[in-house]
């Protein structure tokens, strides 16, 4: 049993010292089979806020639904810079475990002495951060995301009720929200086993889980707008992704799904180009031959995913983009600024 602090959402902490840290870690720097990452040690010393209580997880890798997490936190903010690890883009959320940090009164002043460094920290994380090179001798990762089903390897069903009581609990979400994923998630359960168990004649809206996305396309399309950072850009429609799309609502390799779905009409600005990512099954590099985009401020929120913590970030085809005309961004910032 590990460390357990009743963390909510809006506490603030203070991550603790390298060596109270280092404490806590065996010998792979892993504290309950989660890494403890070398982009981590820099918030040593820090006072930071609670952003979201990672008591459950999306499971990325396997697709086995939601996932139960112990004595864990993300810190409001605070993403994966990659610098530890080839420098991936995927600006993951982080995880804290409790034992790494120490709850404090944000009325009190920060008295607390500067963190003496652990010498022998960084190069333990660094080792850790690397798995042994695959056949061929490219170079293979670790870190919280691939490590993920070990750190959380108990599938966590709709039916447990108690992790919807928990997402208000924690401040993660309100009562209406939770509600909401709640009908999702038995939705979307009950479309699976009607594909399973039901001819297609029979089955609500195809068996198509909440969102009710189709993709029409036999070969999906490209398209090349060379977006760049700071561009102003509207997410189209439904109804003009889908052509985008194969069955498995792919376009080349890359997934369009409900959440994301959830943004379409909106604008944002682009915050940057994705060219490389680490392969969350294999540790391997994966280099984009065709690079995607990250919007700004546009995060999965877990709408129809149990209200998952985890607030990726969506990675968009250029297809599904259009650039905002300049005679256009004005008026259309002044509306996101409003609904804000």
């Amino acid at each position: 049993m590990g460390t357990s602090l009743d963390l909510k959402v809006g506490d603030v902490v203070e991550v603790r010292s390298e060596a109270e840290i280092l404490a806590t870690l065996d010998e792979n720097g892993e504290l309950e089979s989660l890494p403890f990452m070398p982009e981590m040690v820099r918030y040593c010393g820090q006072r930071l806020t609670v952003g979201k209580v990672a008591h459950k997880v999306c499971d990325t890798l396997t697709r086995s639904g939601m996932r139960r997490m112990e004595h864990a936190v993300h810190l409001a903010g605070v993403r994966c810079d990659g610098s530890g690890h080839g420098g991936c883009q995927a600006a993951c959320f982080i995880y804290w475990k409790h034992a790494w940090l120490r709850k404090v009164d944000p009325a009190d002043a920060d008295t607390t002495p500067r963190p003496v460094p652990a010498p022998e920290l960084l190069p333990l994380l660094t080792i850790a951060s690397r798995r042994p090179p695959a056949e061929d001798g490219t170079e293979r990762y670790r870190c919280q995301a691939t490590e993920l089903l070990r750190a959380a390897p108990q599938v966590l069903p709709v039916k447990d009720l108690g992790q919807f009581v928990e997402d208000v609990r924690s401040g993660n979400v309100g009562p209406l929200w939770s509600l909401r994923a709640l009908f999702v998630g038995v939705y979307n359960r009950v479309q699976d086993i009607s594909v399973k168990k039901l001819p297609p004649k029979l089955r609500l809206r195809g068996g198509r889980h909440w969102g009710y996305l189709r993709g029409t396309a036999v070969k999906t399309p490209s398209g090349h707008t060379d977006l760049q950072p700071g561009d102003l850009v509207r997410i189209k429609s439904k109804k003009d992704i889908a052509p985008t799309l194969n069955a498995d609502l792919l376009n080349r390799g890359m997934g369009f799904d409900a959440e994301m779905g959830r943004f379409c009409g909106r604008t944002a600005r682009v915050a940057r180009r994705i060219e490389h990512i680490i392969d969350e099954r294999t540790g391997e590099m994966l280099h984009m031959r065709s690079p995607c985009i990250v919007l700004d401020g546009v995060v999965c929120e877990g709408a129809y995913a149990a209200s998952c913590p985890r607030s990726i970030t969506p990675y968009w085809r250029e297809i599904w983009l259009e650039k905002v005309a300049t005679a256009e961004a004005a008026p259309e910032e002044s509306a996101l600024r409003a609904a804000r």
